[in-house]
């Protein structure tokens, strides 16, 4: 893979993480449906994905790694059921910034964590984040809808934010791709209990979006991003993949007509401004 086509898959893998909310909007089920249909597809996704993209490098998991992956796929799992509820609750804007904010947790967290040093950079970026989710609801207020959803998705970027820094702690030395294939087969196996009743009223419209959901949004996208990183540098991925949340409002915005408002705009700018700048920033 040449540098160009590295660049052109990860703003790909970009925009398909970016259409997440919007699939799972157009999904007309729970969203504990929509994590056991999503994870079901990636799992086909991946593993095909894992065969073409074998790693000869990559080492067979411990069991103390295997405990990892499994654990790291119940927080993936957790993580898409409180997404899906924030795009509920709120609508895909509100719901993608408010998961942005999950750099600003693994600042804080790899600090706390791993007892790295946190530079004051990071802290001024955490507070930039902070002030945006301020800025996103047109009213903070618990009895606003809004309000109720950006904290749906806040705590979704958080739990993403422990997932990260879970895989950087148990994944060195496996293949990316298998290692995401075990994580969503333990969330596939965690959720067919909560999705089996619901399948009869599943319509295939909505089985339609949640294989776009976890063939494209999660295999494909997970795919591109790892083979993008034999090429590019973390960094340069870093920076491209604070476009996500704009690929998603954009598409909100046109699609289900979710014009957001100049307040909305200030806190998302302040975010992704912030995402940009620390990714840029980072060593």
């Amino acid at each position: 893979m040449t540098e160009r086509n590295a660049l052109l898959a990860i703003h790909l893998g970009a925009l398909l993480f970016g259409l997440s909310g919007i699939f799972g909007k157009l999904a007309a089920t729970t969203p504990n449906m929509i994590a056991g249909g999503r994870a079901f597809f990636a799992v086909l996704a991946l593993s095909l994905a894992a065969v073409l993209w074998r790693s000869r490098n990559a080492i067979r998991p411990s069991l103390r790694q295997m405990v990892l992956l499994a654990l790291g796929g119940l927080l993936l799992g957790t993580h898409w059921v409180t997404f899906f509820e924030a795009v509920k609750i709120s609508g895909v804007a509100i719901a993608t910034l408010g998961f942005a904010s999950f750099p600003a947790f693994t600042v804080l967290l790899e600090g706390l964590l791993f007892r790295e040093r946190t530079r004051p950079s990071e802290f001024a970026m955490v507070g930039v984040v902070c002030v945006g989710l301020i800025l996103v609801t047109p009213q903070f207020s618990l009895n606003s809808e809004a309000t109720v959803g950006l904290l749906w998705a806040v705590l979704s970027g958080f739990l993403f934010a422990l997932l990260s820094l879970l895989n950087r702690a148990s994944t060195r030395g496996l293949d990316p791709v298998k290692a995401a294939l075990y994580q969503n087969i333990t969330v596939l196996l965690c959720f067919l209990p909560l999705a089996w009743p619901l399948l009869p009223s599943v319509r295939a419209v909505d089985w339609l979006w949640l294989a776009m959901l976890g063939i494209f949004c999660t295999g494909l996208a997970h795919s591109l991003f790892v083979a993008s990183l034999r090429v590019l540098k973390a960094r340069t991925t870093a920076v491209i993949f604070a476009l996500e949340p704009v690929y998603g409002i954009l598409f909100a915005w046109w699609l289900f007509s979710e014009q957001p408002t100049l307040r909305m705009l200030a806190g998302g700018v302040l975010i992704v401004s912030a995402i940009f700048v620390s990714a840029r920033m980072a060593r």
